[in-house]
């Protein structure tokens, strides 16, 4: 999200700077004049037991801070990168860089509520001089883990309509002409309830032959990897890993799956929408704010198995509710989820700080 933001900005002729680990993916894809990276290096010293990342990032950013004569540190969670952005701004002489911070869920329902991250995780929030969340159910759950009065903007995530978009695709590769294609994306983490994608796709391949595919790694992979053999499933399912182009893959599917406890956003859901493949999640978190159940996608509570295999099975046996669910949901990704308004809010936000 951060590397598909810097792109649009640097296609609307900002100079834009990417200072991580590692070159991002996307930035592999196309040359653009307007856009830097500067890797972060990490030596490793006997006196540490772990090598210090966050310490060389903050000094790197302070480095191109200086050097660059940035007016912005947009940085993505607060723990670790507003604390090192924050950090920076102190390193970096004569400079007034600002830093936005924009929360993304985990550093805030994870990390944060860890008692040993609270105090800097709040220090690092109130801190920033502008603070942006993903959803405003993450906003208001924000102001409310931490007790602060700090104003939290709310900006959307959001996906290029002309990269994910309904496109043919071989279904072959993953099932047969007569079978459906049932799709999980995420990073296997407790809070997706894998165990549950197995027990949705099961009730629904007991009524509608299907075939389950689950992209991305993660902790709870091998917890899904055991139900699947309890259940017998394991020559329905395929694992493929962790996938770059997500575009390529998403419009295969016939339904994508996201029974999770909560999601601070659902790119996942989103990217499906903007294919045109109907979506079944849980009605939580910020799932809400882009599904409306019946209309773009369907929802049901967190644990509900049987309804959503219900709709699923909905959308199998019904083609018109499928292809109107999904025309239904592109359109709503055009409308409210395309890059142009939304990273013209980043743009008026930095602009009213500089």
């Amino acid at each position: 999200m951060a590397t598909d933001l810097g792109v649009q900005l640097a296609r609307r002729g900002h100079q834009v700077h990417f200072i991580s680990y590692d070159l991002p993916f996307r930035l592999t894809m196309e040359y653009d004049e307007h856009i830097f990276f500067h890797p972060v290096s990490v030596t490793t010293y006997p006196l540490f037991k772990f090598p210090p990342y966050s310490l060389a990032l903050a000094a790197r950013m302070a480095e191109v801070v200086e050097r660059q004569e940035l007016d912005v540190l947009h940085v993505h969670y607060a723990i670790p990168h507003a604390t090192c952005a924050i950090l920076a701004r102190l390193i970096a002489e004569d400079s007034e860089v600002k830093v936005i911070t924009t929360l993304h869920g985990t550093d805030i329902t994870y990390v944060g509520s860890d008692p040993s991250f609270f105090r800097i995780t709040k220090f690092s929030i109130e801190e920033s001089d502008a603070v942006t969340a993903v959803s405003e159910w993450l906003r208001d759950r924000t102001l409310e883990e931490f007790q602060t009065d700090c104003e939290i903007h709310r900006i959307y995530n959001f996906v290029d309509p002309k990269r994910f978009k309904p496109r043919p695709c071989d279904r072959s590769r993953f099932s047969r002409a007569d079978e459906k294609i049932v799709m999980h994306i995420s990073n296997f983490r407790p809070v997706k309830r894998v165990g549950d994608v197995v027990a949705v796709f099961d009730l629904i391949n007991e009524r509608v032959p299907s075939r389950l595919v689950l992209v991305g790694e993660g902790p709870e992979i091998s917890v899904a990897d055991r139900v699947i053999k309890e259940r017998g499933l394991s020559d329905r399912v395929e694992f493929l890993g962790e996938q770059d182009l997500i575009e390529d893959i998403v419009p295969c599917a016939d339904l994508v799956l996201l029974p999770s406890e909560y999601e601070s956003f659902g790119l996942a859901a989103l990217e499906a929408m903007a294919c045109g493949v109907p979506v079944v999640a849980s009605r939580s978190g910020g799932l809400v704010e882009l599904i409306e159940d019946g209309v773009t996608g369907f929802l049901a509570g967190v644990g509900d198995v049987q309804t959503m295999a219900d709709r699923g099975v909905e959308a199998f046996t019904n083609p018109d509710v499928a292809r109107r669910i999904g025309a239904q949901a592109r359109e709503s990704v055009v409308q409210r989820f395309n890059p142009g308004p939304i990273v013209s809010q980043y743009e008026e936000l930095y602009e009213s700080l500089v």
